[in-house]
């Protein structure tokens, strides 16, 4: 039981992550929110694949994950890139 809210992102820390990545007061939704909420849960999925490297199920929602992900970055690249390199920045993408 324990695990499974290890895999999930939170009500509290997802409240966190839309006021920290926000345009503006009723913005929950731009590429800016929705790749740092996607940021969060690869990140918990990825840790949960390293006790549980049989998961084939899970695997495949990573990689769905990472691909929308991706694509959100790609738009956001495309459509203003000082704001697509001070997210990477600020999440710490591109190690």
């Amino acid at each position: 039981m324990e695990e499974e809210k290890k895999m999930t992102l939170g009500k509290e820390r997802k409240r966190e992550l839309i006021e920290k990545f926000q345009h503006h007061k009723s913005d929950t939704g731009s590429s800016d929110v929705q790749v740092a909420i996607l940021t969060e849960r690869i990140e918990l999925l990825s840790e949960h694949l390293k006790q549980h490297y049989k998961d084939h199920h899970s695997r495949r929602g990573l990689i769905k994950m990472v691909n929308l992900r991706r694509k959100h970055l790609n738009y956001l690249y495309k459509r203003d890139r000082d704001t697509y390199y001070a997210l990477v920045k600020k999440l710490g993408l591109r190690g």
